[in-house]
């Protein structure tokens, strides 16, 4: 095992220890410093790098039960399920702080539209915050659990009430040619992007309460990008039976009373959406072991299905061309199309074993991304052209600033494939570009929800 694959394991194992609430990071530190001189002085005895590692991890013993068996089947993860316990030894998860902060995210969301006297939920201003009465509570559920020092959580704090005082001091125009939010009028644009653009933001700071502040390593920042991929799946499936749930409800008052219908959507719906993002986090940490097993399927399935679909697009546009109808709508399909395949990369990293080679799934990735590259710099072209005809506008400079992003990380990542497959580089490297191109994104929303609404006067 060569240094770097070494520094990757013991990243991972210190990561893994930290997930629990029995470690804080001086306890991490004294294990690790304990865990580097043990393999240093089984090298010197004669063991390989990857016989050292496992050894010294098995003396260091179970840590105080800090966290589950990650996975069985994989040789490379063999540490794992010599240091940890099984999941039935694990203490009991917090379900009644769970529910506690869910209900406390379904209060502040009812609470907020009953302030919004006759327009509730589609009032604009209720669409624009809907994240901060949802998304710093899961925060702050994770700092609950994972015992987050006070000195780490305050500047979350402090983030949080500038971003909620910033976007509702905001003057936004109403603006007659503006986009229809919710059937509640038209808004100005820099309050839609606001609108769009607040949630992600916040969900960053929702990581760093994740992972307790641990931000600065590759390997932390891969756990929240794995968490981000195994919410959405948890949140899609409760989401999808939520709304069967609601859609049998209703067809069974209609013909007894057609009038609670409304009263179900305005009670039911918001309170369900916003516990659900409580209960989807608390589920990635209980049912850790059934989206771990499902992730490698998952991208299995749906890489190449994406990858023909992006090169029938790029070759349909490439020859046709993009068009002058093209602007904001098909502009966010382009984009939202361009973040999944990036995402389905990245969480197929995620679930990739350390020892596993090269393959037909690497061959697969890289024509996704050479696809998406190829439509994205159509779509940046078409983008230019448009900017030089009409001029800059709120939303041309959020996508153009997204596009530039999207487009210097999926020539990276192409071209780390490209060394990956011929044996010069290690999934570790495309990990690490990853994981560090995590604060770009960061930067630009952040500057699309404080910058680009004064910037271009709040219309």
């Amino acid at each position: 095992m060569t240094m770097d694959a070494t520094e990757t394991r013991i990243g991972e194992w210190r990561a893994a220890i930290l997930r629990g609430r029995a470690v804080d990071e001086t306890d991490a530190d004294e294990l690790e410093s304990h865990l580097r001189d043990q393999i240093a002085d089984l090298e010197k005895s004669g063991l390989t790098g990857d016989e050292a590692f496992l050894v010294a991890v098995r003396r260091l013993g179970e840590v105080d039960r800090v966290t589950a068996e990650y996975a069985r089947e994989h040789s490379d993860r063999l540490w794992k399920q010599l240091a940890m316990p099984h999941a039935d030894d694990e203490p009991r998860r917090p379900l009644l702080v769970m529910l506690g902060f869910a209900v406390l995210a379904a209060v502040l969301v009812q609470a907020a539209r009953l302030l919004a006297t006759g327009e509730g939920v589609t009032a604009p201003w209720f669409v624009r915050d809907l994240s901060l009465f949802v998304l710093p509570v899961l925060a702050a559920y994770f700092a609950v659990v994972r015992r987050m020092p006070w000195r780490r959580f305050l500047p979350l704090i402090v983030i949080v009430a500038l971003l909620a005082i910033a976007v509702n001091l905001f003057p936004f125009q109403a603006d007659p040619d503006g986009v229809e939010m919710f059937g509640a009028g038209p808004g100005a644009a820099t309050g839609v992007l606001v609108m769009i653009h607040l949630p992600v933001l916040l969900w960053f700071v929702v990581g760093a309460a994740y992972l307790g502040g641990e931000v600065a390593t590759s390997a932390r920042r891969m756990d929240f990008i794995r968490f981000t991929g195994e919410w959405a799946i948890y949140y899609a499936l409760i989401a999808l039976g939520g709304a069967v749930l609601i859609a049998l409800t209703a067809a069974i008052l209609a013909p007894i009373a057609p009038g609670a219908i409304d009263d179900l959507f305005n009670w039911v719906v918001p309170t369900g959406a916003a516990g659900a993002v409580i209960v989807a986090a608390w589920l990635v940490e209980a049912k850790k072991s059934i989206v771990e097993n499902l992730a490698p399927v998952l991208t299995a399935i749906f890489t190449p299905l994406f990858a023909a679909m992006l090169l029938v697009a790029a070759a349909v546009y490439a020859v046709s061309g993009i068009g002058r109808g093209f602007d904001r709508d098909l502009l966010t399909v382009f984009d939202v199309l361009l973040l999944v395949v990036l995402g389905l990369v990245v969480y197929g990293l995620s679930a990739r074993s350390t020892g596993t080679k090269t393959g037909l799934m690497d061959v697969v990735r890289l024509v996704a991304v050479v696809a998406a590259v190829a439509l994205d710099a159509l779509v940046f072209a078409s983008m230019l052209a448009r900017v030089a005809e009409l001029g800059f506008t709120a939303n041309r400079a959020a996508a153009l600033g997204l596009n530039v992003i999207l487009l210097v990380n999926l020539l990276v990542t192409a071209w780390l494939i490209v060394r990956l497959l011929a044996g010069r580089a290690q999934p570790s490297a495309l990990e690490r570009w990853q994981t560090s191109y995590l604060p770009v994104f960061a930067g630009w929303v952040c500057l699309v929800v404080l910058v680009l609404p004064p910037a271009f006067a709040f219309a």
